[in-house]
């Protein structure tokens, strides 16, 4: 079992920077398969980044390449998402999440976190 507790979103404005944290208990996030996602209003959720679990390869979603970064702190057992330049369709509420073991299916997931990007 895998608990996460969000922190860091808030109200930017277009062209700023956020950093979304994830603190995890009950397992250690470098033992697992996590990522953050995002659902905005009306539409699906979506993964916006994934990171292994072991070496750390990480993936983007294509319309946030290159402007965010997941990682994760093991001494902290925390999990993170730097939003750099930050646009309105950026806009959503924000998971993480891990996958089960030995799983490819998204298992736990943290009580999200709203990212509003407005001027």
């Amino acid at each position: 079992q895998v608990q996460f507790v969000e922190s860091g979103g808030g109200l930017v404005q277009p062209g700023g920077s956020l950093r979304l944290s994830c603190a995890a208990s009950g397992r250690r996030v470098d033992s697992l398969g996590v990522g953050w996602f995002r659902q905005a209003p009306g539409s699906q959720r979506e993964v916006v980044a994934c990171i292994s679990s072991g070496g750390g390869s990480t993936d983007y979603s294509n319309s946030v390449k290159g402007r965010f970064t997941i990682s994760r702190e093991n001494a902290k057992n925390t999990l993170y998402l730097q939003m750099n330049s930050l646009k309105p369709e950026d806009t959503a509420v924000y998971y993480c999440a891990a996958k089960g073991a030995g799983t490819d299916k998204y298992d736990y997931w943290g009580q999200g976190t709203q990212v509003t990007v407005s001027s």
